[in-house]
């Protein structure tokens, strides 16, 4: 489907590691801290919890799905697996394998699920049995000279590759088949159970088999055990070359070996013979995770440092997916028009095009050489500009993908904000130093005008949407509203108590919203320069205290307000976010807050707790206040104040929860946030809702299937939205003949033709019925267009959602109609050349023979 999906699921802290069941059903997701959670990937939905009290290493099920496998420290603890069995707890312990000396990495099964491999710090490799095994308990293989990053079984043996940190291939060769691993005898095993019975009983919790491994067993244990020996030893590395293999993936049915260094190169190899098939560099970091589908065709591999995933095709050499986020924290972002795509911009200098419907960023614009303050898209919807501290501000384009137009000031200025009116003619941008807005022509791409008249830096404008009136706010405490068609002169100044950090229109142009940092948000009617309402919104913001902070979360949220602003799609609700994990969406009318959302639960990140955790507390105050192998004398250095992000020189950094932008979509059914986690998009799920309109006592779904049956396909229609449930709304408008829809839609009311429509643009998204919707949008839109015109403002995200809709299928079908087209002219213009080389052939055949009858003649 060529889709990206987010789980509704969080863990505590970020998630290290990740074990799924072969059968795809279950995943284990384990957090820095050990806590875990058993996922079904089915339902979606957390199963169960379990804390394993130490941070987890790896984690791995059994081919069969019967077992699974952790490793923490030094151990490796071997679980039933979830769901196979009827128990009350779903992590039961079986084994514990001792062994490593140091802290164990990575793990690997047999194909039978008889045996498991362990790769340690130590630079050993154990092979444990899952079963208590006659020949086989545990094995202990050396050979290496650094930490071991995988290990692999070969395909139904007991054959192992082991490969190191120092980038050496192991091959070890085992002298038993798998067949050849004999059980315990019986009456070993009864006296064994007796003696754990005993340990128990003194226990408080049962702790399952404990397995001690020793590293060099006596002649009397080895004997009659199995034996490995080294075949062989292969190094990746050329002489002299010093490159860390940082992690690997083997193929089993096709023995095919791939290798990621810390250089962002990788290497195939086909084992046994370690032939190189070939080498390729993908990133400038290091990879941190490589996986192989099951068919061996593709490789995934993900570069934490730069949030890169990539899918490879080694066969064609070809990517099949490539993905990056922004290498620093995301700043700004902007939807297009009909709410297809988002544009965000980031401290990295790079502006990304994302896809809403698949998740997926399509384009990515690096011409700004400092970050990115602000991004938009102007009206037609081809069109992106940015503003950079750079200095520049510049348009690019959707079609060619090209940066075709910069915009300079006179004097180099660092643009702060930026707004485009809404005929997409003119562009504004605002300046942090120098305090002056300049204003310039998307057309020929000259500055027209250098407004002036601000005592502070510039911190937002915006455009009013029906009106050529901009607005701008500054750090001076009044917001200036500038009209274009009386030669920009200054219309109307309101002054506000505090300092002005940002600005927005309602979408119908009638009101401008202005939050100042006192931590107000203010209403105004800008036409007479009267506040119409404000909203007290510093308490709802509810700040939490950092490690590092000196002073209380109620004391620092004194001096912390709204930093972005925006009203939903009908103008009667406002976002707002800040230096906080919530947004708070108030009623513009009441000046209430309707909800609070949370926009993360992850404590890996800093400013997520309101007080200080006790658990870190020390007699001498906050252990993060400790800089561990500092090497100054004067421990941790407080942040200024005002500081964004922490010191990246510090070996424990923790970056901090904030919302950066807001922007709700167009089509009103969904809003994203830019935030320290990245681009979070939130939309009305009204799939999981029982959400009756009108409803009757007689409207079920019975007596609507009746309805349908005599064939009154209005009445069946406004009693299934009456009903208001998807799927039988579907059923019944798909009951409508093509031949009766122009009937039915003369005859709807008014207020369900816009529900009508607001369904036709949610089905377009799943069904494949397109042209009958297709009838059905041509056909409303041309029945009722005049009177939902007299309703515009109110049935304008509806509209959008509608052309969303259809704009995708447009350009899907489109695709697909040239591709065809071509394949026919190719096919024709073969079919030609085929006619005319045999008529040739048959002159040429015929010349021939001619020329043959001569030679007899003479």
């Amino acid at each position: 489907s060529n889709k990206c999906e987010t789980y509704p699921l969080a863990t505590r802290l970020n998630i290290v590691c990740v074990g799924l069941s072969p059968d795809g059903n279950l995943a284990i997701l384990i957090d820095e801290d050990g806590a875990a959670l058993l996922v079904s990937l089915v339902g979606k939905c957390v199963i169960h919890k379990f804390y394993f009290h130490k941070p987890v290493h790896s984690v791995s099920f059994s081919p069969d799905g019967k077992k699974f496998v952790i490793t923490k420290d030094n151990l490796a603890y071997l679980y039933h697996a979830p769901g196979k069995k009827r128990e009350f707890n779903a992590f039961v312990l079986d084994k514990t394998y001792y062994g490593p000396y140091d802290e164990t990495t990575c793990i690997d099964w047999t194909d039978d699920s008889k045996c498991f491999a362990v790769g340690s710090k130590d630079m050993s490799t154990w092979v444990f049995g899952a079963e208590r095994w006659a020949n086989l308990i545990y094995y202990s293989l050396g050979g290496h000279k650094d930490v071991i990053v995988a290990c692999f079984f070969e395909e139904n043996s007991l054959d192992l590759y082991t490969i190191s940190q120092d980038a050496a291939l192991c091959v070890w060769q085992c002298d038993t088949e798998l067949d050849g691993l004999k059980p315990m005898p019986p009456k070993d095993a009864i006296r064994e159970e007796d003696s754990e019975k005993t340990d128990e009983e003194l226990l408080e919790e049962p702790k399952g088999e404990e397995i001690h491994g020793k590293t060099n067993p006596n002649e009397r244990e080895a004997r009659g055990k199995v034996k490995y020996s080294r075949v062989a030893k292969y190094f990746f590395n050329k002489e002299g070359d010093f490159n860390n293999l940082t992690s690997a993936a083997y193929h089993k049915k096709t023995h095919l070996l791939v290798t990621g260094f810390a250089s962002g190169v990788f290497h195939l190899h086909e084992l046994p013979d370690f032939n190189l098939i070939h080498s390729l560099s993908i990133s400038d970091q290091r990879i941190a995770s490589i996986s192989i589908n099951c068919t061996g065709d593709w490789i995934a591999f993900g570069c934490s440092g730069l949030g890169q995933l990539l899918v490879w095709e080694w066969q064609s050499e070809s990517y099949v997916l490539k993905q990056q986020g922004h290498f620093n924290s995301m700043v700004s972002l902007g939807y297009s028009p009909d709410g297809q795509y988002i544009v965000t911009g980031g401290e990295d200098g790079k502006v990304k095009v994302w896809n809403t419907s698949s998740s997926f960023c399509f384009v990515t614009f690096t011409e700004h050489t400092s970050g990115v303050t602000a991004v938009t898209f102007t009206s037609n919807g081809y069109v992106i500009l940015s503003a950079s501290l750079d200095g520049t501000v510049r348009a690019f384009d959707l079609h060619r993908y090209r940066n075709f137009r910069t915009f300079t000031s006179p004097r180099p200025s660092q643009f702060s904000c930026l707004a485009v009116d809404s005929s997409g003619e003119i562009v504004s941008a605002g300046s942090q130093d120098s305090f002056e807005i300049f204003i310039w022509s998307m057309q020929s791409g000259r500055l027209l005008d250098v407004l002036s008249g601000h005592e502070g830096p510039i911190s937002s404008l915006s455009f009013n949407p029906m009106k050529c009136v901009l607005a701008s706010a500054s750090w001076d405490k009044t917001v200036k509203l500038w009209d274009m068609l009386d030669s920009w002169r200054t219309k109307e100044t309101l002054i506000l108590n505090s300092d002005v950090l940002v600005v927005a229109f309602r979408p119908d142009g009638k009101e401008l919203a202005v939050a100042a940092l006192n931590g107000q948000i203010t209403f105004w009617d800008h036409e007479n320069a009267v506040q119409t309402g404000s909203i007290e919104g510093r308490h709802d913001l509810q700040m939490g205290r950092k490690e590092l902070d000196k002073i209380t979360a109620k004391q620092a949220a004194k001096g912390k307000s709204f930093t972005t602003l925006c009203y939903s799609a009908d103008g009667q609700s406002i976002l707002a976010g800040g230096l906080s994990k919530f947004v708070c969406i108030y009623n513009v009318k009441e000046q209430i807050l309707m909800k609070k959302f949370e926009i993360s639960c992850n404590f890996s990140l800093d400013a997520m707790e309101e007080y200080l955790d006790r658990r870190k507390m020390t007699e001498f105050g906050s252990l993060a206040l400790i800089d561990e192998g500092g090497g100054g004398d004067d421990g941790v250095a407080i942040p200024l104040p005002g500081v964004k992000r922490g010191d990246l020189s510090y070996r424990h950094f923790k970056p901090e929860i904030r919302v950066t932008c807001l922007q709700f979509c167009p089509t009103g059914r969904s809003w994203a946030a830019t935030t320290t986690e990245g681009l979070l998009i939130y939309s009305l799920d009204s799939g999981l809702i029982f959400d009756p309109f009108e409803l009757d006592i007689d409207v079920t779904p019975s007596s609507i299937r009746k309805t349908l049956r005599q064939k009154e396909y209005t009445m069946a229609i406004i009693m299934a939205f009456k009903l208001n449930e998807k799927k039988l709304i579907q059923e019944v408008m798909e009951a409508v003949p093509s031949n009766e829809v122009d009937v039915v839609c003369s005859s709807l009311p008014d207020l369900y033709v816009e529900k009508v429509l607001e369904f036709l643009a949610s089905a377009f998204e799943i069904s494949c019925h397109l042209e009958f919707y297709l009838i059905w949008a041509h056909k409303l839109l041309m029945l009722h267009g005049q009177k939902l015109k007299t309703r515009s403002v109110k049935m304008l995200p509806v509209i959008q959602f509608l052309q969303k809709s259809i704009q995708r299928h447009f350009e899907d079908v489109s695709k697909l109609c040239e591709w065809n087209i071509y394949n026919i002219k190719y096919a024709l213009a073969i079919s030609q050349q085929r006619g005319v080389k045999r008529l040739a052939e048959a002159a040429s055949g015929d010349e021939d023979k001619l020329d043959s009858d001569s030679d007899s003649l003479m």
